[in-house]
């Protein structure tokens, strides 16, 4: 039996912090048990607003698999192993923190421009294993649903990430465009801007369809300019991570 539930915008968990403002889809500011609160692989969807200038300082993680799909903007990177990389707007950017790394996400003043990332967390099928950082271009204009990142034997994403249960893609509309989502144990599917329409109801910008059991689901977009991210999930998660 299939089940589907929509998590509109104005639900998620806001924060707002110097330079900086997060809308979490899974609860994720403060001592949350990341592994309670997960759908399928899907740990944290955070769709943060970074001001020139500001980002986020240095901080630690293990054991996480961590794809940023940048929506405007730039982010800098640099971590403890002496790394440094940069992800624009048309890029995703997937971190596998391994044993641990100490990293820094910033939006450079010179931009001028505000950042918006959607930074999504995995847990790694196994634990351990050298920090890595690897980026993509991706381009979705009139190519479809796009396979951005998987660590599913036998697809080819442009990142590959260490968790065998998860897929993401992507896909950029124009109104009256649509495109057909696979079948999946668990589904998330969130709306990065303009609208979308499936059975479950209608979408606009920032709201998610979470599924379980779902069969294939058509997706037709509302508005140009429509763009969409949906994680393909085979399990459910049941670890937390650092």
């Amino acid at each position: 039996m299939s089940e589907s539930r929509i998590i509109p915008a104005a639900d998620r968990t806001h924060w707002r912090g110097e330079g900086l403002y997060t809308r979490q889809s899974m609860p994720f500011t403060g001592k949350f048990d990341l592994g309670a609160n997960a759908h399928g692989q899907l740990l944290v969807h955070n769709d943060d607003l970074i001001d020139p200038g500001s980002g986020v300082d240095r901080h630690f993680h293990r054991d996480a698999e961590i794809v940023t799909w940048v929506v405007t903007g730039e982010m800098h990177h640099d971590d403890s192993s002496g790394a440094t990389g940069v992800v624009r707007a048309g890029q995703v950017q997937a971190m596998s923190a391994g044993t641990g790394v100490n990293h820094r996400e910033q939006n450079p003043r010179v931009t001028g421009v505000t950042a918006r990332v959607i930074q999504m967390w995995l847990p790694p099928n196994e634990p351990g294993g050298e920090p890595e950082y690897r980026t993509a271009d991706v381009p979705l204009d009139g190519r479809g649903l796009v396979l951005v990142a998987s660590g599913i034997d036998g697809d080819e994403p442009a990142v590959t990430i260490g968790n065998d249960a998860a897929a993401l893609y992507a896909a950029r509309l124009a109104e009256g465009e649509s495109v057909v989502l696979p079948a999946t144990p668990y589904g998330h599917l969130f709306v990065v801007s303009g609208a979308v329409a499936v059975e479950a109801g209608r979408l606009a910008d920032g709201d998610a369809l979470r599924t379980v059991g779902a069969g294939v689901t058509p997706v037709r977009a509302d508005a140009d300019g429509t763009e969409i991210l949906f994680w393909a999930m085979r399990a459910q998660a049941r670890s937390a991570l650092r």
